[in-house]
Formats: structure tokens, C-alpha cells, sequence
């Protein structure tokens, strides 16, 4: 699968101005996606007490992240190699249009699948992001450009949880998912106007055989973990071990697809790139802990602290604060310094502390010591996430950014199915047996008390006598905090990975640049001017019939370039390789 760039003109000219107008295309795609999870998490008890699926709420987020962590290879692949505009356009879409239906949804596992179907979308959304931008940036000047994200996180940390909890309190919990349709028709216009790249031409056969086996393998790891942290089922029942026995017999055909075919989704010589392994192992890692943690923190605030649901989302700010700072802060000084290897340092360790003292999570802790906990957690976050991404990207071939980028993200994900499957099933279960205990020693036959257990959503509990909503309150801390015990040993080894991560050079060449696709710096600025002035000094007919020299269909590019200055020499990214 091999690709030409579309036999265009010329090179897109990546002057200041477009870099910036293009990145505000993806600005406006990323606030779409982070804006749905801080209100879905806030907003999360609600909807599975009102759906009837609370002791399977894990669903919830493991049908997202199974959907996203299924097609980050696929947009990462199909961006090196059909271009990343459309694809960008299509995740948009598809994440609107989901949102639709999830917000339609009757029942829970309706809920759910909609849910999943968003997580196609959103995997495109994280993934063409983050490829775009090395694609437009070079490595040693990107940091910089990681502000404006965290201050888009930053603004979703604000925004989301207070109106997660404004709908849920004060309206329905459909509009969680109402709110992203303008905001994903404003997003989708912004991208449609203003992300100009140029398009591809595939000229190797697709690896679809490799795009259904990786599937295969990552939905049976799935189900593999679901099946196998469940009560009714557990790691020796015969369900469990077939989806386990699919895992290995997918994952070993899809390696040797790979070694076979002309183009795979993904290379089996980044795995002989010991930046990339160390690289994505720390992220694998991460994603177990992290992940785990944060799907159920917001649940744990609202049951076990009785606070609403807006309150607990706005508890969630000091953890995004301290994310936004840490990853403004280590942008800058990497782009500064030109060295990025302490920051997962830190970044780890800093993840470590505050889960050691997340364990200590109990229904009396009070607001202020939850709110320093969180902030420590994002703090440590915010050193590693971005931080990750970019030596991933500084390691690779400029003509793999996109499949390497996604393939780490990838992997993330996958340790993140399985911390929030793992983990999330050992707290579910822990819940639903506590939660049965106490309807049950409050009166209720067996069946009425499933059916409470099943139900009970924050809107409930006020008007439960006071016994058990203590009774409640206690589960669910009992339920949650002894969890975070079992996340540690995998943050561990994420800190000591780390430490052997390899120091290279930044690149100083943007992807398209380096691929003879855009032209940067002074000789962009100088080709732009003279377009400039050829369009000043021609007629308006003869403006309007001048070939787009960009590729991009405004027009706007310099078709009177000579050769030499379409395809400027520039230094060959670094290929730790």
C-alpha cells in the first residue's frame, strides 16, 4: 500500500499562518471528542441507573474504548496512505452521527452500541490529530503547539463536567450527547474549510487480511477479560478460554500476515526500534493504570461523597489543571532544551503517588484532601501523555508517522481495555455484592434487592431511609478504593521503563516537508509572496484560471515554482531504527 502524493503542482506552502489554520481545523475536533467524555463520565450513574445496567456499566466505557483501540491502526495506516483530510472529515462525521443515537437510546446495550459506534469516530479524531500536526510541525518545534491542546482539555475539564451535571440535575441525560451535534457540525465545517492537505494514491494492495485479523484478536482480548473478571464466568470457565484461545490463534496469524505482505498495517520492523518499544510499553502500561482509575472516579464521587452530579464533575477540575500545566509546562521546555527524556520520569512517578494515596479513599475523606489527590494524578499524566506521542513520532521514518503513531496509541489502548475490563469487573462485582447486602439487610427479598442493585442511579438516594444510604455510601468505597492496590505494580514498571528511555535529537524537519510534500520556513514565506504578488499584478480572469499549485483546491499555491523549489533538500527525520 505504498502511495504517491497526488500529481498536483506542487508542494503546499506551510507558512505560519496555515500551520495555524490548520491547526485550529484540529482544535475544533479534539474539543468535540474531550468535551463528550468529561460529560459522559459525569453523567454515567445516571444513565445506567435509568437504563437498568449498573452492574454492567463497565460496558460503557469498554465498548468506547474496544471501538477506538479497533481503528486507531486503520486511520493511522490509511492517513500515511491516502491522506489524512477526509478520513479527519469522516471521524467528525461518524462521531456526530453516533452521538445521535445514543442520545435516542431505549435501553442500555442500545446505549451501548452507540456508544461503540462513537468510538469508531473518536479513534480517528486522536489519531489524525496527532499525525497532522507532526505532518505540519517538526519534532524539536512541536512542543509549543501542545498549549493550545491543553488549554482545549482544559476548557473540556471546565465546561463538561458542569454540563454533565447541569443536564443530569436539572434536565436529561440525552443532552449529553445533544450538545455534540452542533458542535460536531461546527467542527466538521471548520475542518472542511480550512484543513488543506494534499491527497494520495495507494499503489500497493490494502492490507485488509491484516486490518480483520488485528480485530479479531483485539475483540476476543476484549471479551477475553470481560468473561474472565466476571462472577458468573472467571478465568477457568470454557467461554473465557475461547476467547482466549481466538486471541492467540488471531494475533499469531495476524503476525505472520504481516511478515508476508507487501504494505501491513503495521510493521513489524518498529518492533526492532527500541525507542518505539519502550516508547509504546510505557503507554500499555499507563493505559492499565490510568485508565481504570479514571472511568470510575467520577462514580465514586458522586455515591460514596452523596455529592450531585455537577459537584462531582467540577471535583474532576483539579486532576485536568494539573494535566494542562504539566503538559503546557514540559512542551515548552522541551521545545526549549531539545531533551524529553525526565519528563515520563516524573510523570510516573508522580502517577504512583497519588495512587498510593487514592487507596486511602474511604466515605469520610474529606473534599479538599479528594481534590489534591486528582491534581497530583493529572499532574503526572500531563508529563507523559504528549511527551510519549512525540519521541514515538521523533524515532520513526517521516513515511510511517501516522501507522507509528497509531500503533503506540494502539497499544495504549489495548493496556487500557484491559485495566478498565480487568479492574472495572473487580469493582463492578465487589459493588454488586456489597450493594445486595445492604437492600437486603434493609428488608428487601432477594429479587427486590438485584432489582435496586440494578437501578440505583444519585437521583435515588435521597429518598432511601438514611441507614442505607449510609449502607450505599459504604459500598461503594469499600468497592473502589482497595482496587487502586492492584494498579500500582504496572505504574511501577511504567517508571522504570522510563528510565532506560533512549535521548535522540529532536528533528528539525516537518513531515510533509521531509516527504517532499510542503515547503516551510523562509522559502514558504518567500513562494507565498511572490503568489502574492503575481495575483496583485494579473488580471482577474488570469487569477482565476491559475492551476492550485497546493493541491488543496483553494487555489492558493504556487504552480510558477521551479523544480528545485517544490522538492527543497531538507535533513532526513531521525530513525532510531
Amino acid at each position: 500500500m505504498t502511495t504517491t502524493a497526488a500529481p498536483a503542482s506542487g508542494p503546499l506552502l506551510l507558512t505560519q499562518k496555515r500551520i495555524w489554520i490548520i491547526f485550529s481545523a484540529l482544535i475544533s475536533g479534539m474539543l468535540l471528542a474531550s468535551l463528550d467524555q468529561t460529560i459522559v463520565s459525569t453523567a454515567m450513574p445516571t444513565i445506567v441507573g435509568e437504563l437498568g445496567g449498573v452492574e454492567h456499566q463497565t460496558w460503557i466505557t469498554t465498548a468506547y474504548l474496544l471501538a477506538t483501540t479497533i481503528v486507531m491502526p486503520i486511520y493511522g495506516k490509511f492517513g500515511d496512505v491516502l491522506g489524512r483530510r477526509n478520513l479527519f472529515l469522516f471521524a467528525i462525521a461518524l462521531f456526530t452521527l453516533a452521538s445521535v443515537g445514543c442520545a435516542f437510546a431505549t435501553d442500555f446495550w442500545g446505549f451501548v452500541i452507540f456508544r461503540a459506534i462513537q468510538g469508531l469516530g473518536g479513534g480517528g479524531l486522536m489519531i489524525l490529530s496527532q499525525a497532522i500536526i507532526a505532518d505540519i510541525v517538526p519534532a524539536n518545534e512541536r512542543g509549543k503547539y501542545l498549549g493550545p491542546l491543553g488549554g482545549i482539555f482544559g476548557l473540556s475539564a471546565v465546561a463538561g463536567p458542569l454540563l454533565g451535571g447541569f443536564f443530569v440535575d436539572h434536565m436529561t441525560w440525552q443532552w449529553a450527547f445533544y450538545i455534540n451535534i452542533p458542535i460536531g457540525i461546527i467542527a466538521f465545517l471548520i475542518a472542511f474549510f480550512t484543513l488543506t492537505l494534499p491527497s494520495k494514491k495507494a499503489t500497493k494492495r490494502i492490507d485488509i487480511g491484516g486490518v480483520v485479523l488485528l480485530s479479531i484478536a483485539t475483540t476476543c482480548l476484549i471479551f477475553f477479560t470481560d468473561f474472565g473478571g466476571r462472577d458468573d464466568y472467571g478465568w477457568t470457565h470454557q467461554m473465557t478460554l475461547l476467547w482466549g484461545a481466538g486471541m492467540l490463534v488471531a494475533a499469531a496469524l495476524f503476525v505472520m500476515v504481516e511478515n508476508r505482505v507487501a504494505d501491513p498495517i503495521i510493521p513489524m520492523s518498529l518492533f526492532k526500534n527500541p525507542i518505539f518499544v519502550n516508547s509504546t510499553a510505557i503507554g500499555f502500561t499507563l493505559g492499565m493504570g490510568m485508565f481504570a482509575a479514571l472511568a470510575f472516579v467520577p462514580t465514586f464521587l458522586q455515591m460514596s461523597t452523596g455529592t450531585s452530579a455537577a459537584v462531582s464533575g467540577l471535583l474532576m477540575l483539579p486532576m485536568m489543571v494539573g494535566m494542562m500545566g504539566t503538559s503546557i509546562y514540559s512542551g515548552l521546555a522541551i521545545t526549549k532544551h531539545g531533551t524529553y527524556k525526565k519528563y515520563p520520569i516524573m510523570g510516573a512517578a508522580l502517577v504512583i503517588l497519588a495512587m498510593l494515596w487514592m487507596t486511602t479513599l474511604s466515605a469520610d475523606t474529606p473534599v479538599w484532601v479528594i481534590c489534591a489527590q486528582l491534581f497530583v494524578f493529572g499532574a503526572g499524566l500531563g508529563y507523559i501523555m504528549q511527551v510519549v506521542v512525540l519521541v514515538v513520532q521523533n524515532s520513526v521514518p517521516v513515511d510511517q508517522i501516522g501507522t507509528a503513531t497509531s500503533s503506540n496509541n494502539y497499544f495504549r489502548e489495548v493496556g487500557a481495555s484491559l485495566g478498565v475490563a480487568i479492574f472495572g469487573a473487580m469493582f463492578t462485582s465487589r459493588l454488586s455484592d456489597n450493594l445486595h447486602e445492604v437492600f437486603t439487610k434493609a428488608g428487601f427479598d432477594p429479587s427486590a434487592a438485584g432489582e435496586a442493585t440494578a437501578t440505583l442511579q444519585p437521583s435515588v438516594m435521597d429518598q432511601l431511609p438514611e441507614p442505607v444510604q449510609d449502607g450505599i455510601v459504604t459500598a461503594y468505597a469499600d468497592s473502589l478504593a482497595p482496587v487502586f492496590w492492584y494498579l500500582i505494580p504496572f505504574l511501577v514498571i511504567a517508571l522504570v521503563l522510563a528510565v532506560f528511555l533512549k535521548q535522540i535529537p529532536l528533528s528539525d524537519v516537518a513531515g510533509m516537508v521531509a516527504r517532499g510534500e510542503a515547503v516551510s520556513g523562509p522559502e514558504a514565506d518567500r513562494l507565498e509572496a511572490e503568489r502574492l504578488a503575481a495575483a496583485k499584478g494579473s488580471s482577474p480572469a488570469a487569477a482565476a484560471e491559475a492551476p492550485d499549485a497546493d493541491g488543496d483546491g483553494d487555489g492558493d499555491g504556487d504552480a510558477g515554482a521551479p523544480a528545485a523549489r517544490n522538492n527543497p533538500a531538507a535533513p532526513r527525520n531521525n530513525d532510531a531504527g
